[in-house]
């Protein structure tokens, strides 16, 4: 009994010993990545929250609200250089993702994130932007427009989720972790290191069929993935997605902002017909460009496309408004 009193204890001090290991891993991984990785922008406190957003340029505003597990750095990678020139650029970070925060009782339901985004508009006086949304950026553009029509002047959707999927891509099954306790021992212990032995293969499946850019970690953001917040907010948004997109669709004809989705023939994340055409179907006078061989990660590896697609949305916002300015 003694002997097994022993062996107890000792399989108690090293597991002890081994996520003590882990959690300082974690931290520290944490606290390198953001001496690295700082902010780039400034913070507004917003319904509880405190966003990090950054805001360049002048002309027409356009608003940018990225994607599952990013952050800001996916638009400034390369399209905020090709339209600062013209436009007024307000790049988000989503409310827990990046550098913004979420108060601990927030919701990270889509409807929640876009009233939390409404305010943040209405905080900046955007003055109904065009609002450009990535992934599941664009099902959060598409609720702020469908529940917060007076902020939004139109929407061009790249690549976005606007449906339910029957199942979750592969890559993305890990952060499929429904108690908020268990999340937050995988974020603190096994997720950091498995995120980093796993990174080849995520970023092959959310950039394929286009290489992964060797810039992506530093300059695209992908680093800012190594930390406990990112994994839980990732999570946490995940498992949160079926609450209001179940009940968007049937509500898709209602828009009457110009709409424009950009998708690639070749999305290995978001099905280009289940979402992209499924939208442009509901929704009348839908401007759907398709780029043939694209992958997922549009706003990085067709830059060029997609800068054009949002002039193009952005020059149709402008004609409307200039169609319904009262006359002198």
């Amino acid at each position: 009994m003694v002997v097994l009193a022993w062996i107890v204890l000792i399989l108690l001090v090293l597991f002890a010993l081994t996520v003590g290991a882990l959690v300082i891993f974690a931290a520290r991984t944490a606290r390198q990545v953001e001496a690295a990785l700082p902010p780039l922008g400034r913070f507004i406190d917003v319904d509880g929250a405190r966003i990090h957003y950054l805001d360049r340029g002048s002309g027409p505003t356009i608003l940018c609200i990225h994607g599952l597990a990013g952050q800001m750095r996916h638009f400034t990678y390369a399209l905020l250089d090709k339209l600062k020139s013209d436009y007024r650029l307000v790049i988000v970070d989503r409310p827990g993702s990046g550098y913004s925060t979420r108060p601990p009782e927030g919701s990270a339901a889509i409807f929640a994130q876009a009233r939390t985004l409404a305010k943040f508009a209405e905080a900046l006086r955007l003055d109904q932007p065009l609002v450009v949304g990535h992934s599941l950026g664009g099902a959060i553009a598409l609720a702020l427009a469908l529940n917060h029509p007076e902020q939004v002047g139109g929407l061009a959707l790249l690549a976005p989720l606007t449906h339910p999927q029957e199942k979750l891509p592969p890559v993305f099954r890990p952060l499929a972790i429904r108690s908020p306790l268990m999340r937050w021992i995988l974020a603190w212990t096994l997720a950091i290191p498995l995120s980093i032995r796993n990174a080849p293969k995520v970023l092959n499946a959310v950039f394929g069929p286009q290489p992964v850019p060797a810039d992506f970690p530093s300059k695209g953001g992908g680093l800012l993935g190594l930390r406990p917040s990112a994994f839980i907010t990732a999570s946490t948004d995940l498992i949160a997605v079926p609450e209001d997109l179940e009940v968007m669709p049937g509500r898709y004809k209602n828009l009457t902002q110009p709409v424009g989705i950009l998708f690639g023939t070749r999305d290995r994340i978001l099905d280009p017909h289940a979402q992209g055409k499924a939208l442009a179907a509901k929704v009348s006078g839908a401007d759907l460009e398709l780029i043939e061989g694209e992958g997922h990660m549009v706003p990085i590896c067709s830059a060029d496309r997609s800068a054009n697609f949002i002039t193009r949305m952005a020059q149709r916002v402008a004609g409307l408004e200039a169609k319904l300015a009262p006359v002198a």
